[in-house]
């Protein structure tokens, strides 16, 4: 398997984590009850946190070597930041909806946008 496809593979599955997360996020909120930490955040956070790992170096040495408009390294950092983050803030009730959301959206562009220019590259 080749450097960018894993990217491609593991920018897919952060994507649908985040999504994950933001259901996960609404349902807690609704319910006003925060998730078991042992039992669900902790495993869901460090299947994230493996996935993120691998995804910040594969990404910061594709951002350097292709220099994709519109994304650099601090962006990678950052985006990986808020993953990990974003991977535990969603399981409980105390989390605030509007900083959440922000960074939601802050992962989201960035992940796309890496994931629009890989398969722009591919073509």
């Amino acid at each position: 398997m080749t450097e960018n496809h894993q990217l491609l593979e593991h920018t897919e599955k952060l994507l649908e984590a985040v999504e994950y997360a933001v259901e996960t996020f609404y349902t807690v909120k609704e319910s006003g009850v925060n998730e078991d930490f042992y039992d669900i955040v902790r495993p869901f956070a460090n299947q994230i946190k493996q996935i993120n790992d691998e995804w910040k170096e594969l990404a910061k040495t594709w951002v350097s070597e292709a220099k994709p408009d519109y994304l650099n390294t601090i962006q990678i950092n950052t985006a990986s930041d808020h993953i990990e983050i974003i991977s535990i803030q969603a399981f409980f009730t105390q989390t605030s909806k509007k900083r959440f959301l922000d960074s939601v959206k802050s992962v989201k562009y960035i992940l796309q946008t890496l994931l629009d220019a890989l398969k722009a590259e591919r073509q």
